[in-house]
């Protein structure tokens, strides 16, 4: 049973935390799927995949493509994904369920601290998943480095 994982991002933007965040899934051995709302935020997320990370090569494809169900890591704005994802990372308010959630080795929500919106919309998730049973933990990197804040058990 896996347990949700959110980033509260408010020092490193977005295209730095995720391939720290790929690369630690990827060492566990996991097939990833990135999960978004918007196609072209995907296709953004693809580029910049290719030229960050802690000097590694992260190899990914955007969903879509003739080998999607081949791909360690998988940017994709569908609910399922072709490569088996055992780790699905959202962002930008993606949903997922507390069925995933329960599925995966791990989920990990990254919202962006710095938009009223998406906090809200986090707390929303939090509160849905935990409500369901679900192991959650929250993670804030408000002083810098990343501390566990909250931790809910689940059932």
């Amino acid at each position: 049973m896996g347990a949700a994982y959110f980033y509260h991002l408010t020092q490193a933007p977005l295209d730095t935390t995720l391939p720290r965040l790929l690369e630690k899934a990827r060492g566990a051995g996991w097939a990833i799927a990135v999960r978004g709302v918007d196609p072209a935020r995907m296709d953004w997320l693809d580029q910049r995949l290719w030229l960050l990370g802690d000097d590694s090569f992260l190899p990914h494809g955007v969903a879509g493509g003739p080998h999607d169900d081949l791909q360690p890591i998988l940017l994709t704005t569908a609910q399922d994904a072709p490569n088996k994802a055992t780790c699905i990372m959202t962002v930008d308010g993606a949903e997922v369920s507390a069925e995933e959630v329960t599925a995966a080795e791990r989920v990990c929500i990254l919202f962006d601290g710095h938009d009223p919106e998406a906090v809200q919309h986090a707390r929303g998730q939090w509160k849905a998943l935990t409500d369901a049973g679900c192991a959650a933990q929250y993670w804030s990197e408000e002083t810098g480095v990343w501390q566990k804040k909250a931790e809910s058990g689940g059932s």
